[in-house]
């Protein structure tokens, strides 16, 4: 059971999410919906903070580190909050033959921080990542877990920063 305190970080429909996602293994197996269940608080609160690991946790009936053994192995999760674009550009090394840290060193430049940190506007945060299955696309990164873009050349990262700036800014 979801102890009282924490339970309130998260809303009832979260909850009824993580019911359809636990429906979907045997009783007997709910924890299968551990990374489902990571990203549906993901998406609900930007991030998989502490507490929401624990919710998971009781959720589940697992136990919180292996939660967190789960949130911290993979770099789709968010473990503090980040800006509304995230930016993960491949560094692994086919890509970093093709231009993949000279991207990353190009966006840190344009956007005026260092890989790791989330601009003072808090819309974007730049990230590395391990490969992203496209090393003949390279560079390539991935927007906010989910848009892949490719063959990224410095025209091409700045049109993408300025074309996200400009959405906010209608």
């Amino acid at each position: 059971m979801i102890s009282e305190a924490v339970s309130q970080t998260i809303s009832d429909a979260t909850r009824a999410r993580f019911a359809r996602e636990v429906a979907k293994y045997p009783s007997d197996q709910k924890q299968s919906a551990v990374m489902a269940c990571l990203a549906i608080v993901q998406q609900e609160i930007g991030y998989v903070s502490t507490e929401s690991e624990q919710i998971v946790a009781d959720y589940l009936g697992m136990a919180p580190i292996a939660v967190h053994e789960v949130t911290t192995f993979y770099n789709m999760y968010n473990q503090q909050p980040v800006g509304k674009y995230k930016l993960n550009v491949c560094t692994n090394l086919p890509c970093q033959l093709r231009d993949g840290g000279r991207a990353l060193e190009h966006l840190e430049q344009k956007l005026g921080i260092r890989m790791g940190d989330t601009t003072p506007d808090g819309m974007f945060t730049l990230q590395q990542c391990e490969c992203l299955g496209a090393c003949a696309d390279s560079p390539v990164l991935l927007v906010n877990d989910r848009t892949m873009c490719s063959f990224m050349s410095n025209d091409k990262l700045d049109q993408l920063v300025d074309g996200l700036r400009a959405a906010e800014d209608k």
